[in-house]
């Protein structure tokens, strides 16, 4: 029987594939879980109008993205910090803190955006990679003063 899957469906394929599958397959576990349709001019029809759509969307989203990385790229965030002897911090700055740090100076992003190594442990200057959209990365440039 063809199917075309509706969803991404892990070791069969990807949403909006047209596969060949097993009768009982198809009507024991794709359909009756929504994850895929039989394949009619219609369901055709139909599938090819939503990824269009969620083509656009994905597009929307991009430009967005591409937005905020060239308004972080020029952002020099500072984030005061107390310090114990020898300039070393209390505790370490993470995803958290920075996400909070850009949401006190207007800028709205996901913490999962921001792609550190490892917590910021020390004084200094650093460039932080982000990653806002799948196919857009960036740098923000934070600088860890003590208070």
């Amino acid at each position: 029987m063809e199917v075309i899957l509706t969803q991404n469906v892990e070791g069969v394929g990807k949403q909006g594939e047209k596969l060949k599958v097993k009768d009982g397959y198809a009507r024991n576990f794709l359909f009756p879980k929504n994850l895929a349709v039989a394949v009619t001019p219609a369901n055709m029809k139909r599938i090819e109008q939503e990824k269009e759509r969620r083509d656009h969307e994905s597009e929307k989203r991009k430009t967005q993205a591409e937005a905020l990385r060239d308004k972080l790229a020029a952002l020099s965030l500072t984030i005061a910090v107390l310090v114990q002897e020898k300039e070393k911090l209390y505790g370490s700055i993470g995803a958290a803190e920075i996400c909070k740090a850009l949401k006190d100076e207007g800028h709205e992003i996901d913490e999962q955006a921001i792609a550190l190594e490892e917590p910021i442990k020390a004084l200094g200057i650093y460039q932080v990679p982000l990653k806002l959209h799948p196919e857009v990365e960036g740098q923000l440039k934070v600088w860890i003063v003590k208070k």
